[in-house]
């Protein structure tokens, strides 16, 4: 059972960190081997303060020219299920180059299309562009690096298991994130999270 808004809400008002803390008092996980970004991560508008929501996902490949040829109809089957969940939504985006960077997911257009869809941001560990206009459409990024280009991108996968900054993350798993990183509750954590 997702938590009501006025809950995300309260969560958005504390750091990251704060949140980890109050998870820890609570979980059955191993918390030092899951659930948060264990490699380094930017967060590129640290002004906007922490983002919560749920995880959409989505998997790319921007060096690989196939997948535009493939996929003439993965861009609006994508957009089908990012429209056809529940938000907030948080982008979680698994860039299969990395760590050689030649492309990115994110820049002006993407960011405001995926506001519209009820995106609030995006985690991924590839890159973005178009930083001042991600900002002004209120997009929030983290992500690995900055980049040029947008390369061959299209969503290659999505609604699938990804692996971010050494982070296993599903579908619909609630996210918080910062300056400081990123968290990615366990559904049977959520209920208690606030409380914790």
């Amino acid at each position: 059972m997702r938590l009501k808004h006025k809950d995300l809400l309260e969560l958005k008002r504390w750091n990251t960190p704060s949140i980890y803390n109050g998870w820890e008092q609570i979980t059955n996980r191993d918390i030092a081997k899951e659930c948060f970004n264990l490699e380094p991560c930017q967060d590129f508008m640290t002004h906007m303060g922490p983002m919560v929501g749920y995880a959409v996902t989505v998997v790319i490949e921007p060096s690989n020219p196939k997948h535009v040829q493939k996929n003439d109809q993965a861009w609006s089957n994508y957009r089908k299920y990012i429209a056809g969940t529940q938000g907030p939504k948080i982008v979680l985006i698994q860039d299969m180059d990395k760590p050689k960077i030649v492309g990115s997911f994110w820049g002006e257009v993407n960011s405001n299309i995926h506001r519209a869809l009820g995106c609030v941001g995006t985690i991924t560990d590839g890159a973005i562009r178009d930083v001042d206009e991600m900002n002004n459409a209120g997009f929030k990024a983290i992500a690995r690096q900055l980049c040029v280009g947008h390369a061959h991108v299209v969503p290659v996968r999505w609604n699938c298991e990804v692996e971010i900054f050494g982070c296993r993350i599903r579908p619909g798993q609630l996210i918080h994130a910062d300056k400081h990183g990123f968290l990615a509750i366990p559904e049977a954590d959520e209920q208690r999270l606030l409380e914790a």
